[in-house]
C-alpha cells in the first residue's frame, strides 16, 4: 500500500457497515479514544472487570491479547496519521474504550466532508489488531469468544433500552438526519419500486410525527418491519420458485460444494460440514449448490422462508465474533501480504460462514424437486445475535418470517442438495439489493 490515497481512502466496505473513506473511520475512532482518555472516569463495567480478570489470570489469554496490540506495525498508516488520530496500544486501553462504547449506539460520522456510517464500532476498534498473528489466534480462542459474547450481551441490553434511541434523531450524525434518511430510503427502494417517490415512512412501520419515528430503542428501529404490501411474495403458489430469504446483494454462487475445504485461505471456498456444524443432515448438501448474499447496514434485517414446507431443525451455533482469515493481515506467509487489509473481516464473507456465530434452519420443502433446503444466517462482529422465530415441527409458507438479526447482520446462505437443479440464481455485481421475498431462482 505505497499509495497514500489507498491508505486514506479505502474502497467501499462490504455492506456499508463502515465509512467508504477509511480516513473518516480513523477520525471517528480518534475522537472516541480522545474522549475516553480525557474522561476521568476509570471504573469499568463489571463485565469488563471480568474480562480484565480473565486476561490477567490466564497466561494464554494474556499472551494473545498483549500480542495482538504489540504486533500492529509501528509505521504509517498504523501510527498517528497527519490528523493526529491516536491508536489503542494495549488491552487496558482497549477495555476502557469498550467501557465507553457499551453505552453508545451505532451512529454516523458528523464530518460534513466525510460523512459515513460507523455501524460496527467495536470492529472499528479492532481494525488493526485483528489482522495480526496473535489477533488471529486470540479471536478464534473459545474462552476469549465466550467473554466477548458476555460483553456483546451487555451492549445488546443497552441497544434494547430507550436510551439507545437518542441516535434516532435528525442531526448530522443521526439516523434520520439528511444523509441517514436519504440512504435508508434509497436502500429500501429496490426492485419494482426503485424509481418511485416513496419515502421511509411509506416503506416501513413507523410514526414520523413521534420522537425517534416512534421506535422505542435502536434495536426496535433496526429490526423494523416493512409495511404490508411493500414486499409481496412473488409466485406464492408455485412450489418450484425459490423466494429470496433476505434483502441482500449476491456475493457468490458455488456448485459442487466440497464436504471439507480450506476455507481459511484466499478464495474462501465453502466447507459444507463446517458451515452446517457437522449436523447429521449436512452430508445431503455435499456436492450441492451454495448461494450467498450479504446484507447492508441500512436494510431490512428479518429472514423469510425460501420455500413452503416443514421446519426440520432450527438452532444457533455459537462461534467467533471478530475472526478474520490470516491472509488479511500481517504475518501471512506470502511476500505479497505485508500489510493489514483495511476491509478485514467485513470482506471475509466466505470464511465466516464456517466459523462465526450463525443460525441454522433446515426446511423440508413440500416440492419434491427441492426437498431439504438449509438456511444459514451468519452474524458478523457485534452483529452476531441470531434470533430464530420458528421451531422444529413448524409449518411455514414461502415468504413467512423465520427469524432476524439483532443489532445488525452480515450475510446469509441457502444450500441445496446435490442433484437439485437450481437455475436463475443472481450472480455478484448487482448495483442494489435484491428485494426480500422476490423470485430468487427456479428448481426444475
Amino acid at each position: 500500500m505505497a499509495d497514500d490515497s489507498i491508505e486514506q481512502h479505502h474502497l467501499h466496505k462490504v455492506g456499508k457497515w463502515m465509512p467508504a473513506d477509511h480516513k473518516a473511520h480513523k477520525e471517528w475512532l480518534g475522537g472516541i479514544i480522545r474522549k475516553v482518555d480525557e474522561n476521568e472516569e476509570k471504573t469499568l463495567h463489571p463485565v469488563l472487570e471480568e474480562f480484565k480478570q480473565l486476561i490477567e489470570t490466564n497466561t494464554r489469554v494474556y499472551m494473545l491479547l498483549t500480542g495482538m496490540f504489540k504486533e500492529v506495525p509501528r509505521k504509517k498508516p498504523y501510527v498517528h496519521d497527519p490528523t493526529g488520530n491516536p491508536e489503542i496500544r494495549d488491552y487496558s486501553h482497549f477495555l476502557h474504550v469498550l467501557n465507553h462504547l457499551l453505552t453508545t449506539a451505532p451512529t454516523w460520522t458528523d464530518k460534513a466532508h466525510r460523512v459515513g456510517l460507523v455501524g460496527l464500532p467495536i470492529n472499528a476498534v479492532l481494525d488493526w489488531p485483528m489482522g495480526t498473528p496473535s489477533g488471529f489466534a486470540a479471536l478464534l480462542d473459545p474462552e476469549i469468544n465466550a467473554m466477548l459474547k458476555k460483553v456483546l450481551n451487555v451492549w445488546g441490553d443497552f441497544l434494547r433500552s430507550p436510551a439507545s434511541a437518542d441516535v434516532l434523531n435528525d442531526s448530522s450524525h443521526g439516523w434520520f438526519g439528511a444523509t441517514g434518511i436519504r440512504d435508508l430510503t434509497a436502500a429500501a427502494k429496490v426492485g419494482p419500486m426503485a424509481a418511485s417517490d416513496l419515502q421511509f415512512h411509506d416503506l416501513f412501520e413507523c410514526d414520523p410525527s413521534a420522537p425517534n419515528h416512534g421506535y422505542k430503542s435502536w434495536d426496535d428501529f433496526f429490526t423494523r418491519k416493512v409495511k404490508e404490501g411493500i414486499r409481496p411474495v412473488e409466485d406464492p403458489e408455485d412450489g418450484k420458485v425459490i423466494a429470496n430469504a433476505c434483502e441482500s446483494k449476491p456475493f457468490r454462487v458455488a456448485h459442487h460444494a466440497h464436504a471439507r475445504d480450506r476455507f481459511w485461505v484466499k478464495g474462501q471456498p465453502y466447507s459444507v460440514l463446517d458451515m452446517l456444524d457437522h449436523n447429521d443432515l449436512a452430508p445431503q448438501f455435499v456436492g450441492g449448490t451454495v448461494y450467498q448474499a450479504f446484507l447492508s447496514a441500512l436494510s431490512y434485517h428479518r429472514w423469510h422462508s425460501p420455500v413452503t414446507g416443514k421446519v426440520v431443525k432450527a438452532y444457533v451455533v455459537d462461534g467467533t465474533y471478530y475472526s478474520e482469515p490470516l491472509f488479511e493481515g500481517v504475518g501471512y506467509p506470502s511476500m505479497s501480504q505485508k500489510e493489514i487489509d483495511m476491509a478485514g473481516q467485513v470482506t471475509s464473507q466466505g470464511y465466516i460462514t464456517s466459523v462465526a456465530t450463525r443460525a441454522l434452519i433446515f426446511i423440508e420443502a413440500d416440492e419434491p424437486a427441492i426437498g431439504l433446503v438449509a438456511f444459514i444466517g451468519v452474524g458478523m462482529a457485534e452483529v452476531s445475535t441470531c434470533d430464530i422465530t420458528v421451531k422444529e415441527g413448524d409449518r411455514v409458507n414461502k415468504g413467512d418470517e423465520i427469524g432476524m438479526f439483532h443489532f445488525g447482520g452480515s450475510t446469509h446462505c441457502l444450500l441445496f442438495r446435490k442433484g437439485v437443479n437450481v437455475s436463475g440464481l443472481p450472480e455478484p455485481g448487482m448495483a442494489e439489493n435484491k428485494p426480500v421475498r422476490s423470485k430468487l431462482a427456479v428448481v426444475s
